[in-house]
């Protein structure tokens, strides 16, 4: 090998390992850089005439296991999906409220039950009679209230799907936006692993929203797709569209149009948890909106109405007349089974019985039809009206069991209802985290291990001595040859 061969392989040995050492820089001071990847210097043997020449620096690579990569933005996808719905199931949970809380649901309908029990052992008690109008206006009240949370989920959920839908957009164009800068950084011969770190975190951030799937292009390009099967990026992003709503009520759904859906470049798409935006955190949401949420309203409306029927059962109040309210009514009228939807919002007490809006405590023991008072001491409708809260009955709308219930075995289905889905949903965000911290684990193998980069170090320190210290030879050798 000829000095000046000597000379510019160990040039080119010096140029490789000061690269290197700037990679391992890089990749020591970014261990905690969410969304870095490990870079690694890729060089190759340089010939020329068939004669090595030293080696040649190809360029820098990211360490990412694309395949692990995919596999945890879709369990990315499936954790945050279960959590928000177990999240709404314990809350409409808690609203319901345990049997033993007074005020709850269930402790309301105790609390009516132990009341006409009270009033019927002393019928002339204006006491106990309005210990009864109490506890009714009581559970009228609990089921306002739960109407009214069950709403709240509906309209934070909606407001959920409009930023979702922003963030998702804009992710969009950003992924777009620095597919474009890598292809330029490229041409001009510069680095864009900076750039691809930055693209890999908007769609780590898309994947939480939608699940997708990430596809190589040429020219270090990258299209997105939706496991749904939507196209998300090809070329140019999609624009999603939808409309906020500024307050929902129990009547307004997707089906009627009354709330927004969701468009892919303006036309319309099946905008359910099973569409093909599905699976992340907007299907979650859009779930709780639109089936979640109303099923639940539903239920309950179900057992507004079971309740206004037991009272105005003529056989239990003689003294009612056909279409007359009970005890209970639809906001002070009777119910009119085309008009269920937001029942539990309007559920009241009779206004007759209640003498702070001009009725008379009397109409409880004495019916609610009756003309005059009768006697102080007659218990009977008392015990009839506590017999109808208590006797089994199949409610006529609503996803119960379908065996008879008592009223306060129907509230307690709805609660195992609400409880075994706020469980399943839970076990389904364990599984999912369980499934996303391995797979994260698994992706962080191929991330900065900063001793192995410090053993690395090491090793190019010493490549970088031999090489200087070959140049150093040859640089000797040339000056005893000018001094011959």
């Amino acid at each position: 090998m000829s000095i000046s061969n000597a000379m510019i392989n160990a040039l080119s040995g010096l140029g490789a390992a000061s690269r290197s050492a700037d990679v391992i820089a890089a990749n020591v001071a970014n261990a905690l850089t969410q969304g870095y990847a490990r870079r690694e210097l890729q060089v190759s043997a340089r010939t020329l005439g068939g004669n090595g020449t030293g080696v040649r620096v190809d360029g820098v690579a990211r360490a990412v296991n694309q395949a692990v990569l995919n596999d945890k933005r879709l369990a990315d996808a499936e954790s945050a999906a279960a959590s928000h719905r177990s999240r709404f199931q314990l809350r409409i949970e808690t609203a319901i409220g345990q049997p033993g809380d007074g005020r709850s649901l269930g402790g309301r309908i105790a609390a009516l039950e132990a009341a006409f029990t009270q009033a019927s052992s002393r019928p002339d008690s204006e006491a106990r009679l309005t210990g009864i109008v109490t506890s009714a206006q009581g559970l009228a009240g609990a089921f306002h209230v739960l109407q009214s949370e069950i709403q709240t989920a509906r309209m934070e959920a909606d407001a959920a799907i409009a930023r979702q839908v922003t963030l998702l957009n804009d992710s969009l164009a950003g992924v777009d936006r620095l597919n474009a800068q890598i292809i330029a950084e490229r041409a001009s011969g510069r680095d864009p692993s900076a750039l691809m770190d930055e693209r890999q975190a908007l769609v780590d951030r898309i994947a939480e929203i939608v699940p997708l799937r990430e596809i190589a292009r040429d020219r270090e390009q990258i299209a997105l797709f939706t496991t749904g099967g939507a196209m998300l990026l090809e070329g140019s992003p999609v624009k999603v569209g939808f409309a906020q709503m500024g307050v929902i009520t129990p009547d307004m759904n997707l089906t009627s149009g009354s709330v927004s859906g969701l468009t892919l470049n303006g036309a319309a798409i099946v905008s359910t948890d099973e569409g093909v935006l599905g699976g992340g955190a907007l299907g979650a949401a859009l779930a709780i909106r639109d089936e979640l949420a109303p099923a639940l309203q539903a239920q309950i409306d179900a057992m507004a109405r079971n309740l206004i029927e037991r009272f105005s059962n003529p056989a239990v109040d003689a003294t009612l007349l056909p279409g007359q309210p009970g005890l209970l009514t639809d906001a002070g009228a009777g119910f009119d089974v085309v008009n269920e939807v937001g029942l539990a919002g309007r559920i009241a007490v009779s206004a007759v019985v209640d003498p702070m809006q001009g009725g008379a405590l009397w109409r409880l023991r004495d019916g609610i039809g009756a003309m005059a008072p009768g006697e102080v001491g007659d218990a009977r409708r008392l015990i009839a009206l506590s017999d109808a809260l208590s006797a089994p009955q199949v409610p006529a709308s609503g996803a119960f069991i379908g065996a008879a219930r008592s009223a306060a075995g129907l509230v307690a289905d709805i609660l195992s209802q609400v409880a075994s889905a706020r469980q399943g949903e839970e076990a389904r965000a364990s599984h999912a985290t369980a499934v996303q911290e391995a797979l994260t684990a698994q992706h962080l193998e191929n991330g900065v291990d900063s001793d192995a980069e410090l053993q690395r170090l090491l090793l190019v320190e010493e490549a970088f001595a031999a090489n200087a210290r070959v140049i150093q030879t040859m640089d000797e050798l040339l000056q005893q040859i000018i001094r011959l």
